[in-house]
């Protein structure tokens, strides 16, 4: 899961290719991840180092899922384009379990989608002379507002999964997840649960688990913290044994009663269902 460790290795990993100072705000000949609080004089937006977090985290991602994609006969695959599903080159998922390892994919072997919003979350110190990064305080020490805290991260993760879920009928049985790595803000919490009874997104999951969090799950779970691989591995399995079915409409009450009706003289609770699903979405 993710943790101090993982934040420490991307700064090193990516300092042996690039300069500090577009991993790094340089204060008064120091370097630090954030802006502290105490900080009172003039910041800047480290814009440099956004990519190289979302290919960092998308690659983190999709090595925490190898293990339970190979146990299920899946492939964890980033960058997957499925133009029916409104993925393309230009916005696609982040990373996908899928029946085949290709990045184009046909919307019958995508079985998970996942939007990855995640980026460092705690605040560091880079000692240039002795290369050592030292880890100086969790999130609610430093001015940035990392990962899920980001209004603009949610707004954007739910803009996407709703692009995806009014693209055709396929995208109906398709579950939507998007990971981060810190709580959400206060203000989503009725949002995101409304989002997972809805379904436009199943769930919000955070895989940090040792963060300061005091949000650690919502009233419905439409945002929860997992505490290990074992917990995630728990809640993609029970994902994956679900038919699930997104239907969103709004009818005029008759003609929603003839619908019921009409599906209600089927003989099996599926058939029920089939029936419904099939006079809705043809109406």
């Amino acid at each position: 899961m993710w943790n101090k460790e993982t934040e420490i290795d991307f700064f090193q990993s990516n300092l042996k290719n690039i300069e500090p100072e577009k991993l790094f705000y340089r204060i008064n000949h120091e370097y630090y991840a954030y802006y502290p609080k105490s900080y009172k004089g003039k910041k800047e937006v480290l814009q440099s180092r956004n990519a190289l977090i979302g290919e960092y985290t998308e690659n983190f991602c999709k090595n925490l899922l190898n293990s339970f994609a190979k146990e299920h006969n899946l492939y964890a695959v980033n960058k997957v384009i499925c133009e029916e599903l409104e993925l393309t080159s230009r916005t696609p998922a982040d990373l996908a379990l899928c029946t085949t390892p290709e990045k184009i994919q046909k919307p019958e072997n995508i079985k998970i989608i996942f939007e990855i919003k995640m980026s460092i979350v705690n605040n560091y110190k880079y000692n240039p002379e002795t290369g050592k990064i030292e880890f100086i305080g969790d999130y609610t020490t430093h001015t940035g507002n990392p990962s899920l805290l980001r209004s603009d991260t949610m707004l954007k993760a739910i803009g996407k999964a709703l692009n995806i879920r009014i693209s055709n009928d396929y995208a109906s049985k398709v579950p939507i997840m998007v990971l981060g790595n810190t709580p959400i803000a206060p203000s989503y919490k009725e949002k995101v649960d409304k989002l997972k009874e809805k379904g436009f997104i199943q769930e919000f999951w955070s895989l940090y688990p040792y963060a300061s969090i005091k949000l650690r799950k919502t009233p419905k779970e439409g945002f929860i913290t997992l505490n290990s691989k074992e917990d995630l591995f728990s809640k993609l399995e029970e994902i994956l044994k679900l038919d699930l079915e997104f239907a969103s409409f709004m009818l005029d009450k008759s003609q929603l009663g003839k619908f019921i009706e009409i599906a209600s003289k089927e003989n099996k609770l599926i058939n029920k269902a089939e029936k419904f699903l099939q006079l809705i979405r043809g109406s």
